[in-house]
């Protein structure tokens, strides 16, 4: 594959729709007369027995047709991702309150959601676990005791440290908040099969939950997806149970069923990011080099499993960040308590890691009295043309070889280019002389591993085909929720083929069309699509060429194809090819090479490549009121030869906002019975427009990826939401809040910030 890049800045596919209304969702596609809608009835207990249930005024209520609890149900009663212990509708207990334990099926939305509320039922109330504490009090743990991994011998290194620091950080979880709710719509067609519109970022998973809950095999099931209003992972699991609702539903009345979560139902009832507390314990020496460090990171993963697992195997992995850690020892608690099954969210426990051992490097800086930037830059991996510090193997703490590290250079030129140390020293200046407004500033690097650590999981398929026109059709395995995937592959297409991006129509996901896909997730859309994509293309172009050619080269450029002395449009060498029985539809297929992992072992190369960012963040607050904003951003970002740069600058932008978020604002908060009282945009505050850093400077990186992706492009989903994380730094440094920073390390929101500030004082 070449490694020249064709691409180019474009608009989004879907922008004028967007801006005009005209974006079709899953509750904008036409349904049947006579169409049902569907809603859960709600535990009002969050643990206990269930004793009795009473379901005959719900099945009396104005407008239903049915009422299902679990006995109900003709199969499978499980929405699980992973281990089979997520049942669809409560059996005999219940985990969590708002866990679903009945289903109602009516001719409106408005009449089921009033008959759920209906619910009569009788629970043996049992104490629920909710805290860190509680949870390990009662052993309740998804695994047999902690997860270890190490690299050297910590312990005795700690031991011999010339200086030594201990603490912890704790971090809150986080609403996805996508715009556009969980929904689905199912459709029965003749022989009992079932066609299935859902906003879901894993068609291939709704095809098999929804199969097994129907007793079909996999081909008597189709799932479409044209696009998302927003994923963030919260799509990747949780719309099982809204998809298999609605079929299990449609087999039971032959109607077509739709079910979609008002707002407070689609908080209470799915998955959060989750939470972690993160203790460590660091030996260093007077230059601020780490010579050993162990960490302890526990998150509480809710009631089932779903994909606490990997996450917190993901946080494992991003324990280092962008640091070489000589020694290391990391050990993570994975706890089962009686809340909302955490799930997947944009980097997938990697911020979580991330955020910990920036804390660390914070904590040294602050004992050292070093500026933060210089401690970071130190501890660095080596670059390529480097050697490792002190003979030390460039490798991670699970035995990954660093071989493409960037940071070095990307440090230097952004400091240079946003004035870092003119600024700092200006800002320790200003809070000299002012009493009420402190600023800070602070720079954060990122290092983050791209692939699947599920290794079957990185592979990808496409289809195209090319009319007699000339015109194409492509589709993949990917999902479009907002981030531009499916521009950038038609984009990928057209390049192929050496036409415009006008002559490829993008098409909806579907199962029936690519077999067998993975979740549009871990930052690998474009990269396993694009190159599935690209194979489709090339095998089209191929015959194309064999045949117009017959042995001589044959170029595709600029809406013609030229061979010999022969130059003719696009659409007659496709006409040619038609007439003379050249095929003209390829299947593409790709797996990311050089992939082994040892999980147990924490031993092996789960990513294919690294991606880099950088930061500087500039913020005041008010020590008077604890309000907060952030003034200034200045972000350096690694994304290879970049295939759409102003689509990828959109995700850098909207991912360091939606992380500001989850440090600042959104905060969820449970009551001592477990009822999520921010359920809700008037209790939960996700950032607005005016949150956005004023001046807010986004540059890329001119570069290639060594490794070979589709057109040497790296990831940018997930990174970029790590990149705020000098947010805190800077408010912990020059604002002067270091010695409260225990009063407001889950969320910087203006009551913490406002304690933070009494701490200090006392």
């Amino acid at each position: 594959m070449s490694v020249h890049n064709p691409m180019a800045s474009m608009a989004h596919d879907s922008a004028r729709l967007h801006v005009t209304g005209a974006a079709r969702y899953v509750d904008d596609v036409p349904t049947p007369q006579g169409c049902l809608h569907l809603a859960f009835a709600l535990s009002p207990v969050a643990r206990g027995v269930i004793r009795k249930m009473d379901l005959s005024a719900m099945r009396a209520a104005p407008g239903v047709v049915a009422v299902l609890s679990a006995a109900d149900l003709p199969f499978a009663n499980d929405v699980s991702p992973s281990v089979h212990d997520e049942p669809l509708l409560a059996t005999d207990r219940v985990h969590y309150m708002g866990q679903p334990v009945a289903l109602v099926v009516a001719d409106s939305h408005l009449a089921a959601r009033k008959a759920a509320r209906l619910l009569q039922i009788e629970i043996d109330a049992e104490p629920p676990i909710f805290s860190i504490e509680d949870a390990i009090a009662a052993d309740s743990c998804f695994e047999d005791g902690p997860r270890v991994w190490a690299k050297g011998d910590a312990q005795s290194v700690l031991d011999q440290a010339p200086r030594r620091l201990q603490g912890a950080i704790t971090m809150g979880g986080q609403e996805h908040f996508y715009l556009e709710g969980q929904a689905a719509l199912a459709l029965p067609q003749e022989g009992g099969d079932m066609v299935i519109h859902s906003s879901t970022q894993h068609p291939t998973e709704i095809q098999h939950k929804v199969a097994d809950a129907l007793g079909l095999p996999m081909h008597g099931v189709r799932v479409e997806c044209r696009r998302m209003g927003g994923g963030f992972g919260g799509k990747e699991s949780q719309g099982n149970a809204l998809a298999v609702a609605c079929a299990v539903a449609a087999r039971l009345t032959g109607r077509a069923c739709k079910m979609r979560y008002d707002r407070d139902d689609d908080m209470i009832i799915t998955g959060k990011r989750h939470d972690f507390r993160i203790a460590y314990d660091v030996g260093f020496d007077d230059q601020g080099q780490i010579a050993a460090v162990r960490f302890t990171q526990i998150t509480r993963g809710g009631w089932a499993q779903d994909l606490t697992a990997p996450v917190a195997d993901r946080a494992m992995l991003h324990a280092d960040n962008a640091y070489l850690l000589p020694h290391a020892e990391i050990t993570s608690l994975r706890l089962r308590t009686n809340m909302q099954s955490a799930t997947a969210f944009r980097g997938f426990g990697g911020p979580q890691g991330v955020l910990g051992i920036e804390r660390v490097m914070d904590h040294i800086a602050h004992d050292l009295g070093l500026d933060p930037a210089l401690v970071r830059r130190r501890n660095y991996y080596a670059a390529p043309t480097q050697p490792a510090r002190a003979g030390l193997a460039n490798t991670t703490p699970y035995g990954m070889e660093v071989r493409d590290f960037l940071l070095h250079e990307m440090t230097d030129q952004l400091l240079s280019d946003c004035a870092y140390a003119a600024r700092r020293a200006e800002i320790t200046a200003w809070n000299e002389t002012s009493p009420i407004l402190k600023r800070g500033i602070a720079f954060s690097p990122v290092k983050f591993g791209i692939s699947f650590t599920l290794t079957h999981l990185n592979q990808a398929g496409a289809l195209v085909h090319v009319y007699q026109d000339g015109s194409i059709m492509m589709n993949h395995g990917g999902t479009e929720m907002g981030q531009g995937l499916f521009q950038k592959l038609a984009q990928v297409a057209a390049s192929r083929f050496g036409v415009g991006v006008d002559q490829v129509k993008i098409t909806a996901t579907d199962t029936a069309k690519v077999p067998n896909t993975s979740a549009t997730a871990a930052s690998s859309g474009s990269d396993l699509n694009g190159m599935a994509v690209l194979a489709a293309c090339d095998a089209i172009r191929s015959r194309m060429a064999a045949f117009l050619g017959q042995g001589a080269e044959v170029r595709f450029a600029d809406g013609r194809v030229l061979w010999g002395a022969q130059n003719i449009s696009f659409a007659e060498a496709v006409a040619a090819c038609y007439q003379a029985r050249v095929g003209l539809s390829a299947t593409g297929f790709y797996k990311t090479p050089d992939l082994s992992w040892d999980r147990a072992a924490g031993q092996g190369r789960p990513f294919f490549y690294f991606a880099h960012g950088a930061a500087v963040s500039e913020v005041v607050i008010d020590t008077l009121t604890g309000e907060n904003r952030i003034l200034r951003a200045d972000i350096l970002h690694d994304v290879g030869a970049s295939l759409n740069p102003a689509l990828d600058r959109g995700q850098v932008e909207g991912g360091y906002v939606q992380g500001a978020g989850w440090l600042t604002t959104e905060e969820l908060i449970w009551d001592h019975q477990g009822r999520l009282r921010t359920h809700a945009p008037s209790t939960y505050k996700i950032p607005a427009c005016s949150d956005r850093p004023p001046v807010f400077n986004v540059a890329l990186v001119d570069g290639q990826n060594p490794e070979s992706t589709i057109y040497r492009s790296k990831a940018v989903g997930e990174l970029p939401f790590m990149l705020d994380i000098s947010f805190s730094g800077a408010l912990g440094r020059d604002c002067g809040l270091w010695g409260g920073l225990s009063h407001w390390t889950r969320f910087a929101t203006p009551e913490r910030i406002l304690a933070a500030i009494a701490g200090v004082r006392s």
